[in-house]
């Protein structure tokens, strides 16, 4: 090979390192339940989900192939009303790695049981910021806003604010689409729910109790390990006022997700 070209492959992949996208979504979809002859479509599916989410650059930082998130979208289809139409049940689970140590923390452990989505096999996947154009890259986006959001808070006090405000548009964009998930009334549980207490003054602590947790405790705790201690005592001593004062909130189930399930 030509000095010239190797030396052209070689920035070519510097480049690539330098910019990575920033998330490594596994996605698995279960279609146990699905009578049709046609599986090709869930495979296809697969690949189509995990091409969207982990293609897509969804911030301006740079991220190194090692720097990305590792996280996972189960899908568990329940029915198929009809060809290319589909309702199902999502996990959506990510989790950051712990300095000075051999393991991650999960951020996210979060089921969503209102998934209700158009998917034909081969046709590509459209999403824009800022306008709705279908449900599932809106709850794909959503859900890539939401990882990056718990992501960024765990490494800096609300560093996770610019994502959530992401998230939020993706929600109210979809607003107009009536379909389950993004109703700001009658479900506390909802995609909607779940932005709204993220982006809510009153629930700042719980925000602010993942950062602590993970970078001041858990990071540190190889080094202090008493001292992290301590830190975490106090985050969960924060996030139980909270939990006195609002106990119907979506963010307390959604924290407690992560620390603990």
């Amino acid at each position: 090979m030509p000095m010239r070209n190797l030396l052209f492959y070689v920035v070519v992949f510097i480049y690539q390192q330098a910019t990575a996208q920033e998330l490594f979504f596994k996605v698995t979809v279960n279609a146990d339940q699905i009578q049709t002859t046609d599986r090709a479509v869930f495979k296809d599916m697969e690949r189509a989900f995990a091409n969207f989410l982990n293609t897509r650059k969804w911030t301006t930082d740079s991220y190194k192939s090692h720097e990305k998130i590792n996280c996972a979208l189960f899908l568990n289809i329940s029915k198929m009303p009809s060809i290319g139409s589909f309702v199902a049940n999502a996990q959506i689970t990510a989790a950051r790695p712990v300095y000075n140590s051999n393991y991650e923390s999960v951020l996210i452990n979060f089921a969503d049981r209102e998934w209700e989505f158009e998917y034909i096999e081969s046709l590509p996947l459209e999403y824009n910021d800022n306008t709705y154009i279908t449900n599932l890259t809106s709850m794909l986006a959503y859900y890539a806003y939401i990882v990056l959001a718990a992501d960024y808070d765990s490494f800096s006090e609300l560093g996770g604010n610019p994502f959530v405000q992401k998230a939020l548009q993706v929600v109210n964009n979809a607003q107009s689409s009536n379909l389950a998930g993004w109703a700001s009334l009658g479900n506390t549980r909802n995609r909607y729910a779940l932005v709204e207490n993220l982006n809510n003054p009153q629930m700042v602590d719980m925000r602010k109790g993942s950062y602590r947790y993970h970078r001041l405790a858990l990071d540190t705790f190889e080094k202090n390990p008493d001292q992290s201690r301590e830190i975490i005592l106090d985050v969960l001593r924060n996030i139980k006022k909270v939990w006195t004062i609002y106990p119907q909130r979506h963010i307390r189930n959604f924290f407690f997700r992560c620390q603990i399930e």
